[in-house]
């Protein structure tokens, strides 16, 4: 319960026992004594009472004088008459009840004002959930929360593997230190900066180490919060949380996800007064507005760039775009230094083993990586996180939950041993290819009924046409191992004929490396940070026979990679049977083995060449 609720409550209680203490004093001042019917038949023979009021069943009357009981004023209540006489023939001392109903009165105005106040309070907290007074009347006020140093505790020594991210906001910092020094050559703050880059990379985690350096306020809010049923209250709120920053500037104003607030105007259709456009329209004015002097800065974070509307991010407004990317090895290995400061680690754990094995993860994936290793090892009651510990928190991240307890008849982890050694056999014999850790036929994740993991050397931003067309044919080795041993082929190479099928499209669509197509780009990757692996539909600039070709050099592309993966399998098939056994008996094929079977698999001319 916020502070003015709670005085609106203890308001009400005083002023209910006020009236209560009110209403005694005043029954005490004006006291009437209830005396009993028979009595006052006594002082009327005895010729006593100067007046009486008589009412339907009350008799008020006060006595010529005061009685020897201290009172002057009665009430008594009437009796029947005739049951009056027949008492006063047998001498009976005989009263009416005087009904006390002060407490029902009490009720009566008390039960409903205690509903009713129920009620608005009930009203106040659904229209204002933030505990914010003011409540309707607060509606426009914006909701951003202040941080300060103190408060933050998060500063640039928290942040690794964004160091060029980190140059760029450390001149911000300077700049609102010292804003005279960095102005005297005429250059002047950026008005915005856009923090851009995959999910789970450290945007925001960024923006809070710039409220620990800077020391100036820190107003953070999040895009959707600005948008709201009525039309105008975004606006309103943007208009109000700028002139909060520009009354305590220098100061920083933080919009997470800005991608909610400042899609493209019009892109769906909408008409011009759509509360998100209106809310857009009031910050692209208010960007416009600033006094670049003022001290107030402006940052924002999104995954979403590419759907960003092109006046926002125009020179004078957001001046300056960030990448905020996911880091190499050397970021990772940063970053892990940050983590494993936190963990209790054994003398075999290397941070830059840790980083080559984890190509592709951001820092959030490697934060959950250190957790999950550091659970592993509380499970096992170990001492301390050892590098097995990493290894497989590193195959639960990647291929998911280990479940030994789902039972495989034994033709099934038969077809699941080939399949899995036809990957990794494939994988060995051809140059390039990424390098096999580990073969396992134990069941992971959701529908995984085995695993091979291969994992780079070093990054890579650039691949060959001979790199692409190796990876399709590891890709497709499980289903070549079952074409070669069984015969048959099953549906455990769903996934994998997915992945081929994906990059043989992309290797003709984007990349420009089929043949018959030529150099010429037939499809456009629209989802930057989201998802890049998932295709997107998209409309088709290109003409049937176009098209035609197109599903014919994918085919060719995947076929041929299949054939060269059975032709691999074919000339090792010895090989695959032995190696089999011992999967099919152990389970699970390491390094040291993985590496005898690398020193006697066949490799070179044997091998058909892709056409």
């Amino acid at each position: 319960m916020d502070k003015k609720t709670q005085i609106n409550f203890w308001y009400i209680i005083i002023a209910v026992f006020g009236i209560l203490l009110i209403q005694n004093l005043y029954s005490q001042y004006t006291k009437v004594e209830p005396i009993p019917y028979s009595r006052f038949h006594t002082l009327l023979d005895q010729d006593k009472i100067a007046e009486i009021a008589i009412t339907e069943n009350h008799i008020y009357g006060t006595l010529k004088e005061e009685g020897s009981d201290g009172f002057k004023d009665f009430v008594t209540t009437r009796v029947e008459p005739e049951l009056a006489d027949k008492l006063d023939e047998h001498n009976v001392t005989y009263t009416g009840v005087i009904q006390s109903t002060w407490i029902r009165d009490l009720l009566s105005w008390i039960v409903p004002m205690a509903i009713f106040f129920g009620i608005w309070l009930f009203i106040i907290r659904r229209m204002n959930p933030g505990g914010i007074s003011g409540g309707l009347m607060s509606i426009g006020k914006s909701r951003a929360k202040v941080f300060v140093e103190k408060e933050t505790k998060v500063t640039f020594a928290d942040v690794a593997g964004v160091d060029e991210a980190k140059e760029e906001l450390v001149e911000i910092i300077n700049f609102l230190k010292d804003p005279t020094g960095y102005s005297r050559l005429g250059g002047r703050v950026p008005k915005g900066i856009l923090l851009v880059g995959p999910p789970g990379t450290g945007k925001t985690l960024l923006a809070r180490a710039v409220a620990g350096e800077a020391n100036v306020p820190f107003f953070s809010i999040s895009g959707s919060e600005f948008v709201e049923m009525f039309v105008g209250v975004g606006a309103a709120r943007v208009r109000d949380l700028f002139e909060q920053a520009r009354q305590m500037a220098p100061a920083i104003i933080f919009i997470d996800e800005l991608d909610s607030l400042g899609r493209a105007r019009g892109a769906y259709g909408l008409g011009g007064h759509d509360e998100k456009e209106q809310t857009l329209n009031q910050l692209l004015a208010e960007l416009d507005g600033f006094d670049p002097k003022s001290g107030v800065v402006l940052l924002a974070a999104t995954n979403r760039p590419e759907i960003l509307d092109p006046a926002l991010l125009r020179a004078g407004r957001f001046d300056r775009q960030v990448l905020v990317d996911r880091p190499d090895k050397l970021g990772r290995e940063q970053i892990l230094a940050v983590h494993l400061k936190k963990v209790k680690l054994d003398t075999d754990v290397k941070p830059e083993q840790i980083a080559a094995l984890t190509p592709g993860f951001t820092g959030a994936d490697l934060a959950n990586l250190v957790n999950e290793a550091a659970l592993l090892a509380t499970r096992r009651n170990g001492i301390s996180v050892t590098m097995g510990d990493f290894n497989n928190a590193i195959e639960r991240v990647v291929a998911g939950l280990e479940k030994r307890n789902r039972l495989l008849n034994p033709e099934e982890r038969r077809v699941v041993a080939f399949h899995e050694l036809g990957h990794a056999m494939v994988g060995l014999a051809l140059p390039g290819a990424d390098e096999v850790h580990k073969v396992s036929i134990i069941p992971r994740g959701v529908g995984a009924l085995g695993y091979t993991i291969q994992r780079p050397t070093e990054d890579r931003f650039l691949m060959t046409r001979a790199e692409l067309e190796n990876k399709m044919a590891v890709l497709l080795g499980g289903r070549a191992a079952e074409r070669v041993v069984f015969g048959e082929i099953s549906t455990g190479a769903t996934d994998d004929l997915v992945k081929a099928t994906d990059l043989a499209r992309a290797m003709v669509l984007r990349y420009g490396m089929s043949d018959a197509l030529g150099n010429v780009a037939y499809d456009r990757e629209r989802s930057v940070f989201l998802q890049p692996g998932i295709p997107m539909p998209q409309s088709r600039d290109y003409s049937e026979e176009t098209a035609n070709a197109i599903d014919n050099a994918v085919r060719a592309l995947v076929d041929h990679a299949l054939e060269r993966a059975v032709a691999i399998l074919k000339v090792n098939r010895a090989l695959l049977d032995r190696t089999a056994a011992k999967l099919l008996e152990a389970e699970t094929l390491n390094e040291p083995e993985i590496e005898a079977m690398k020193r006697e698999i066949i490799t070179g001319s044997k091998i058909p060449a892709m056409a």
